[in-house]
């Protein structure tokens, strides 16, 4: 027989507290071979992220994976990583500092925020567990993911479900999907670019770079691919850039098989073949810096850039805790949750435990 958590009974005519969880991906908790291999144990054994046979993919990740890659991996991490942690974790929480502050404000019922990371600390079970403890009954959750994939967006629905399942009250849920060509996370972006266009010149090229996935992923239904597209045609459009003067590519792929092409590595190259003296390069499906932005395109791609003949590659940081950025966030989160802001009627008195029926 399941055994379920508990949850605190709301006092009679107080309104329930609102919860907003926002996840992002996950890090390992040091930039060490250990705790990497830990981490990827995690993340690459999630069937939402690599589609393979489990019995075939459980022998290459546990064979060959995890004995190769976690020492190659700490070492871009020691890269990057900061006192407080890597700046996945670091810039996360930022945000989630700023939501808060943003969202206190908007209603007369708590709004409580609380971080989690898909895979490794802080865990969605354990956010989840905070804000009931809290009196949270409603709860939102808003991954850090503009545009959606199933490798990532579906990975935390996946895992939210599967925690607000070990309920016996289980809180009402929303889920924000994707928010890839919302105007406000469009404004900040060209903004952010604009600020270093300003600070540091502008290149002779923009390349806007996506995280990758298999191309098998879109095939069978993800939108992704639409998702980035649109998205770096409304930058474009914001920036207005003309069609020459920007590109999209798609970064981090590993193994054999086919991944969205154009490949960021791949488009480096040529652009530093063909002699351009600066490509300016901004990761707009990244909301974080973390390893994929500030090791693999502000240093390795930086390198390729060079070596082939190019000038310099100049990375725009991503939106991280920017005011605009958190901004968007919590006006997006606002929209979510306008209507759970509204103080309802006093409850009637079944539902003040009076059962129907009994005596007045």
């Amino acid at each position: 027989m399941p055994t379920y958590k508990s949850t605190a009974i709301n006092e009679q005519g107080l309104p329930s507290a609102i919860g907003v969880l926002v996840v992002n991906l996950g890090t390992p908790e040091a930039a060490s071979s250990g705790a990497v291999r830990r981490f990827l144990k995690l993340f690459l054994s999630d069937p939402r992220v690599v589609e393979y046979p489990r019995l075939i993919w459980w022998l290459i990740l546990n064979l060959i994976i995890l004995v190769i890659r976690p020492s190659r991996s700490a070492a871009a991490y020691r890269k990057v990583w900061t006192e407080q942690g890597s700046p996945l974790i670091v810039n996360s929480r930022a945000i989630v500092n700023k939501l808060r502050d943003r969202l206190a404000s908007i209603s007369d019922q708590p709004v409580y925020v609380e971080l989690a990371m898909t895979y490794g600390k802080p865990s969605i079970a354990a956010a989840i567990d905070q804000l009931v403890e809290k009196g949270v009954r409603r709860i939102v959750t808003l991954p850090l993911y503009p545009q959606y994939s199933g490798t990532t967006t579906a990975a935390v629905f996946d895992a939210v479900v599967r925690e607000l399942g070990q309920y016996r009250w289980v809180p009402e849920s929303r889920f924000i999907n994707s928010y890839h060509d919302a105007s406000g996370y469009i404004r900040a972006l060209a903004s952010s670019v604009h600020e270093s266009w300003a600070e540091h010149g502008r290149g002779d090229k923009l390349l806007m770079s996506f995280h990758g996935v298999p191309k098998k992923t879109v095939d069978n239904g993800d939108p992704y691919f639409n998702h980035c597209q649109k998205t770096a045609e409304l930058l474009a459009h914001e920036l207005e850039l003309s069609d020459k003067e920007w590109m999209f590519a798609f970064q981090s792929r590993v193994g054999r098989d086919e991944w969205l092409t154009p490949y960021t590595d791949q488009t480096v190259t040529k652009l530093g073949e063909q002699g351009l003296s600066r490509l300016d390069v901004v990761c707009p499906g990244f909301s974080t810096d973390c390893l994929e932005t500030l090791e693999e395109i502000a240093m390795q791609n930086a390198e390729f850039f060079t070596a082939a003949g190019g000038g310099s590659l100049h990375y725009i940081g991503a939106l991280n805790a920017r005011d605009d950025h958190a901004q968007f966030l919590a006006e997006l989160i606002h929209e979510n949750i306008s209507d759970w802001t509204v103080i309802h009627d006093e409850p009637s008195d079944c539902m003040h435990g009076r059962a129907i029926g009994a005596d007045a």
